[in-house]
């Protein structure tokens, strides 16, 4: 599959299940990977689902406005890097954030986050 749509199926998903049943998320890590969440590191599938279904807020919308990528070079995966906005319900502003994942493919074919760093934009 091309790269470009790789990093494209990947964002709508990923954002569209934190948008609706965080939880969900939970297969697309491992272990191994590692969050880091506006500066604090949180590392396995469970302590990552654990802090995105305790965040302070039940229902938001992201809206993505850019998305970039590159091969890794590592075991074949890819960087994944992402701008856009955060909705959440009842605020009127949104929050402007930048997202990059660093994706590795699995034996069965699709891929998992290894690497995850989430910022929001402060102007």
């Amino acid at each position: 599959m091309d790269p470009d749509a790789l990093a494209k199926a990947f964002v709508e998903h990923y954002y569209s299940t934190f948008d609706t049943n965080r939880g969900g998320l939970a297969n697309l890590y491992q272990e191994g990977s590692m969050l880091t969440f506006e500066g604090q590191k949180i590392q396995g599938a469970s302590n990552i689902v654990a802090k995105l279904t305790s965040l302070p807020f039940q229902q938001c919308h992201h809206t993505i406005s850019t998305v970039d990528c590159q091969p890794s070079g590592v075991n074949a995966g890819m960087l994944v890097f992402v701008s856009g906005n955060l909705q959440l319900v009842g605020e009127q502003h949104t929050l402007k954030f930048s997202q990059m994942f660093h994706l590795i493919p699995t034996p069965q074919g699709s891929y998992y986050v290894l690497n995850d760093i989430f910022r929001l934009n402060y102007a």
